[in-house]
Order: C-alpha cells, then structure tokens, then sequence
C-alpha cells in the first residue's frame, strides 16, 4: 500500500511545488491521447534534478512502489499511463527543462529529458545548426520520451530516429544510482554501450534524465513539392529517382492516398486541395540545400524527369513559405482529420521498401474481407518504410462494434507484415498496446536477453512494469469512438 507517509517523504524530497496529489490536477497525466488508456496514480512527482529523480527511484524501490516515468504524455502505445490499481505513481520529467550545453565546435547540445522537441530545435537554430527530430507533437512531446521510444518522424530519411541522435543519455536507475553516459564522442570503444539499452526501453531500465544530442548544418533553403502518382509503386519508383538526383539533401518522403486527403478536407482544418483534379496517390517531399544553392533547381529537375518518365501524374512545387506550411498541414493533419471519421484501427508498421506495394494491396483486400466498408487511410513516411496503417469505420457504422475489433484486424494485417519480413512496431513502441504481441513475434531469445536486462537493472520490477515485457496475458478492450 501507498501510505500518506510515502506521498509527505516524496514532498521532501522533490518540495510540495514538485508534488501533485489532487485527483483533479492529475487527470492530465493519466490518460493518454487517443483515449485508450485511462489509470489512476497515488501522485504525480516531478522531480526538478536528476538528484531528485534519483532519491525518488530509491525510496520507490526500497518501498517496492511502482513508478511510471512520462515526458510531455504524447505517446501512442499506453507506455506512459498507470494501470488502474490507483498504486503506482507517475514520474513526470517536465520540470527538468534545462539545455545544460550547446556546443557548436562538436555539433552536439545537452539537454534534459523535460525539453521539448520544439525547443531543442529553436536552440539549435539559435548557433546556426539544425536538431532535426520533428514530428507534429513536438511542442509538447520530449527529449526523454523520444529517447525512451525511439521516435522517429519525417526526417529519418536523412537523419535517423531519435536514438541514431543521441551520442549519450543520462540515467536514474531503480536503485537510485545516476548513469553518467553523457558523452559528445563519435567514437569510443571502451566496452559496452550502455547508453543504447535505455533507447527504446520506455523506461522500463531506468529514467532518461538527460541526453547528449548530435547537430547538423542548418538548411539554408528547402524545395517542397506535392506530386500526384497511380499507385504505390510509382512511388516506390519516384523515390528510387528522387534518390539518385537528389542524394543525401532529400530529407522527407510521404505517402498520402487519395481518401487521406479527401478526410483532411473535410475535416476543414486549414488544408487546401493541391492540385486542380483529383488523383490516387500523392507523395509530400521535401529537400534541403545548405549554400546558397537554390533548392527549388534540383527539385525542378527531378519533377521534370519523374513526368518524361511517366511516374508522376502531376506535380506543384511551393512557390512560398506559406504554400509549404499548407502542404505539411495535409499531411501533419490527418491523424487529426481521422477522428471526424468516427473509430479508427491503427498500425504502425514497416516493410522492406520493395514489400510495401505488395502489403498494401494484400492488406486493402483483407479489410475488405473482414470488415466490409471499412476505410484504410495507409500513409506515412515511405522513404524509410514506415506505414501508419490506418483503417477509419464504414460511413455510418456503430462505432464501438468496429473498434472491438481492434485486436482481430491488428493481427491480420500483422501477420501480413511479419509474412513479408517486417515489424509491427516502427516509431510509436510497444508500451501496453503490443507488450503481448511482443511475445509472439519476437525472438525467443531475444525475449529471454530482455528478461535478464530487466532482472539486472531493476530486480525489483518498479520501472514502468506491464510495458512491453508482458507479466501475463491481457485482452483489451476499446470502448470509446475516439480511435
């Protein structure tokens, strides 16, 4: 039991100002966005030092209390809500907030868990550099849940995903000992790399508290085109071209279909239709010069080969900063635009680029089959491979009846990923989502290495239990129309 003696000596160690225990207050912390998950917590503590996150994690461990670490709660998978017991507490990291350190010779900035993503970009910007994580949470979304997740977003294309950004982390582990892997060095083979285990893990190892991160040249300018094609396989090709002219400077490449757009402007979020007449698919790319190169040139050229090759059906090139703005807001609304829709299945998935035609295809008909009507809206980052397989009810169907078919269409349209070698988890994580998915497709072996990472670090089972490593069997239940 969680006593009021425990919640006084958490106030002492973090201060009263650290210490939310009013029910109303923290309803904030504990529901996650699309409104899967709702638990309850004895507190919320937000420590304001990795010292302070420390002692927490010790006096939690020695109490054997159950502690659910959160950055900005913009997570997709559950990995940061409480389960219902009301037992365990939530340790928010939005008040250590501090960029310890930019450092323009090494390309690296410092920064604690609780800084935005929104913020580490304007800091680099501020000594002429780029932090390139962005996804369309990143005014609220944080350092340490992207480390903790490893996000990925539009520019893993040329960039990476969070975790190929972070060079070190610093760590708060279960027994309340720091972790100091803050490092600025690209290369140092001195043993294991510790830092690595923490990427991904949603704190079920310990708690980011900081993070060493690489920088970039800042573009100087960016060429942004909408481009109508077929099919996925056109734009499979498209991209194969786009590569070869454009090279390291392509820095996004998404696929959007025709009902993905036709949802965003119904939605009358502030989207416009890009081009004069109605096409299948369109492809959203972007690329970025870093002289005094126009990028609008290269970009120009490519669209001009794509059309004589006939891979595009048309193509329209921002002529502004606001017609740039307008062609991201298409694709940066849709998860929005999806819940005027009513219910919505979701998958995050990816594929080797050359399987993802097929999977669409073979994924499209089995929808089809199982729930006639339904609408998959299949978008997302195609030049890394990276699906969000989404499929929205048929028009005025019952809502709650469709999503209580969450998990027998999940493992459908898994099974066709896993058929064509891919992953059913690509940026979002597992969390409480797939921690039971996680035990039929994954390596046995790898299974066993995570038990045994698990048992080392947090003997005691506080960090974050019940995410992605399963205790046992749950099915879950999908009541709301939220989606």
């Amino acid at each position: 039991m969680v006593t009021n003696d425990f919640v006084e000596r958490l106030a002492t160690i973090v201060s009263p100002k650290g210490l939310i225990s009013d029910q109303a207050e923290m309803s904030a912390y504990l529901e996650e966005p699309r409104g899967l998950y709702r638990g309850a917590a004895r507190c919320v503590v937000r420590p304001a030092t990795v010292q302070e996150t420390a002692a927490v994690l010790k006096l939690c461990n020695e109490l054997r209390v159950s502690v659910v670490p959160q950055g900005g709660n913009t997570g997709l998978v559950g990995g940061q809500t409480p389960d219902e017991s009301g037992d365990e507490i939530v340790l928010s990291l939005q008040r250590m907030n501090a960029i310890r350190e930019i450092d323009a010779d090494s390309d690296t900035i410092t920064v604690e868990a609780g800084v935005t993503l929104a913020r580490a970009q304007e800091a680099a910007a501020s000594v002429d550099r780029c932090f390139p994580l962005s996804y369309a949470s990143e005014g609220s979304a944080t350092i340490g849940g992207a480390v903790s997740t490893n996000s990925g977003g539009i520019h893993v294309l040329a960039y990476g995903s969070a975790g190929d950004l972070a060079l070190g982390v610093e760590v708060a582990l279960a027994d309340g000992r720091i972790l100091s892997g803050l490092s600025k060095l690209r290369k140092d083979n001195t043993g294991y790399h510790l830092s690595r285990l923490f990427v991904g893990a949603e704190g079920t190892l310990g708690v980011v508290t900081a993070a060493t991160l690489k920088l970039f040249p800042r573009p100087r300018a960016h060429a942004t085109a909408f481009v109508a094609v077929d099919d996925p396989a056109k734009a499979l090709d498209f991209l194969h071209l786009a590569k070869h002219e454009l090279g390291p400077s392509l820095h996004a490449f998404e696929l959007i279909p025709r009902i993905g757009l036709d949802i965003v402007l119904r939605a009358g979020l502030g989207a416009r239709e890009p081009f004069g007449d109605r096409h299948p698919w369109q492809v959203l790319l972007e690329s970025s010069t870093f002289d005094e190169t126009p990028a609008d040139d290269a970009m120009l050229a490519l669209l001009s080969k794509a059309l004589e090759a006939g891979l595009v059906r048309d193509a329209a090139l921002a002529a502004s900063l606001d017609q740039r703005t307008a062609f991201w807001r298409i694709r940066e609304t849709l998860p929005e635009a999806q819940k005027h829709e009513g219910g919505s299945i979701k998958h995050d998935v990816s594929l080797p680029l050359q399987k993802i035609p097929r999977f669409l295809a073979e994924a499209e008909a089995v929808v089809e089959q199982m729930i006639p009507g339904a609408r998959p809206v299949p978008f997302g980052h195609l030049g890394d491979g990276n699906i969000h397989y989404n499929v929205s009810q048929p028009v005025g169907a019952d809502c709650a009846a469709f999503l209580a078919r969450w998990i027998e269409l999940n493992e459908a349209v898994h099974a066709i990923v896993l058929s064509h070698g891919g992953s059913v988890s690509a940026e979002h994580g597992v969390g409480r989502l797939k921690r039971e998915l996680l035990e039929q497709v994954k390596d046995p072996v790898s299974l066993q290495v995570m038990r045994s990472i698990k048992l080392a670090l947090d003997s005691n089972n506080i960090m974050n239990p019940g995410k992605i490593l399963a205790t046992k069997a749950q099915r879950r239940s999908f009541d709301g129309c939220t989606g």
